[in-house]
């Protein structure tokens, strides 16, 4: 291990639900043609990303607007899910080393009494919904029965999840994450990936999600490339969700943000505290998901990618030599495709840096190749998966 004066920092940015299509099992997800990028530039008649482009996007899928790169600016490629399932967690871990091989468990028909009883019992208040539904709509439908009862609106969806949704003014939230922490043990017996509070403000007809949201997600199973880190002495820096994802293991340092432009802003803040100890800030930009995905909000996703590459050189600016920075997603969330759900699909590989080479990184057959390369780039021993391309990239 590198002494901490000499320890770069690592940056994953994980830009939540951007998928590149091309998963060879989409298809069994009920994806085929889900590409996320391509088709929101399609829909769009082209996306406008040059600093994303320059990096190598345009060399991993059709994007209308984004060429292939003549002289790329970093190593890209794309990666295939070796876990079974689409959703957050599944991906967060896979990326960590964590493969989950035996599926969580969805509720397509709601939740049956064994979990609904119980729930109701540990909250103490009544139950509606129970459907899988988009959040946004559940809550317009069921938003004025839960605030003349005091009800909680349950929901799920095609992942692994039980989502519970409530007024901040007719639930408090210190209310709403107890009864969460307490949904998170009846999951934990059955086998659901997260437990989300959904808290919302505003009145019927103007309803409003916020940023107050909270997952309360299964413990990892075995250890991950953040307990590695933590185990060594390394810093670990969550932005966003990722001290949720991963139950708060391995993670030294949490910071909650408020959408994208917040996580970037707390992207280069964190950046600059950690010169000195350097370690891995691992960041998830959860709006392309949440807020886009999710709606179909095809106009939303793009701007909000355009708004994501304007970035770009900021956090570029920030980076010394023997920095690395990786740029990810968990999964797809195709704006333009039937329905809010996940999608099964490629994600992108873009790798940048001072004098990381410019090397074409091909289809990586697992999102676990992104953890075993942080684990090389930060001097740890090899995890038990994934294959590291850090001695191709290295500067």
């Amino acid at each position: 291990m590198a002494s901490p004066e000499k320890r770069r920092r690592v940056i994953v940015l994980i830009a939540d639900g951007v998928g590149c299509g091309g998963a060879p099992d989409a298809g069994a997800y009920g994806d085929s043609g889900a590409d996320t990028l391509a088709n929101l530039a399609r829909v769009r008649g082209g996306l406008a990303l040059p600093n994303l482009g320059r990096l190598g996007l345009g060399h991993l899928t059709t994007i209308e607007g984004v060429p292939p790169a003549a002289r790329p600016g970093g190593a890209y490629g794309a990666m295939i899910e070796a876990s079974v399932g689409k959703d957050t967690i599944t991906g967060h871990w896979e990326m960590a080393g964590l493969l989950t091989e035996v599926a969580f468990e969805t509720f397509p028909d709601g939740f049956p009494p064994r979990i609904t009883e119980p729930l109701a019992r540990a909250a103490g208040r009544g139950l509606i919904g129970n459907k899988p539904a988009s959040g946004t709509a559940i809550i317009e439908d069921l938003g004025p029965e839960h605030e003349r009862t005091g009800a909680l609106i349950l929901y799920t969806s095609a992942d692994s999840v039980l989502q519970i949704a409530a007024h901040e003014e007719v639930v408090p939230l210190d209310e709403l994450y107890r009864i969460c922490a307490a949904a998170r043990a009846i999951a934990d017996r059955e086998r659901i990936g997260r437990v989300i509070a959904r808290p919302f403000v505003g009145s019927a007809g103007a309803y409003r999600r916020t940023y107050n949201r909270r997952d309360f997600s299964a413990l990892p199973p075995s250890p991950t490339l953040l307990d590695a880190l933590t185990a060594a002495g390394v810093p670990v820096v969550g932005v966003g969700k990722i001290g949720d994802i991963f139950a708060g293991r391995g993670v030294g340092e949490s910071l909650h943000s408020e959408g994208n432009d917040d996580g970037m802003r707390l992207t280069l803040d964190a950046l600059d505290r950690m010169k000195a100890a350097g370690g891995l800030l691992f960041v998830n930009l959860v709006d392309f998901d949440m807020l886009y995905g999710h709606r179909n909000d095809a106009p939303g996703f793009a701007a909000a990618l355009e708004r994501l590459d304007a970035w770009i050189p900021a956090l570029e600016a920030r980076l010394a030599p023997g920095d690395l920075a990786l740029l990810s997603a968990d999964h797809g969330n195709d704006p333009t495709k039937r329905g809010t759900d996940h999608t099964r699909e490629r994600v992108p590989l873009l790798t940048f840096g001072p004098g990381v080479r410019p090397v074409a990184l091909g289809a990586r057959a697992s999102f676990a190749d992104l953890g075993q390369t942080v684990a090389a780039a930060l001097e740890l021993d090899p995890l038990a998966r994934g294959v590291s391309f850090w001695e191709s990239i290295r500067p």
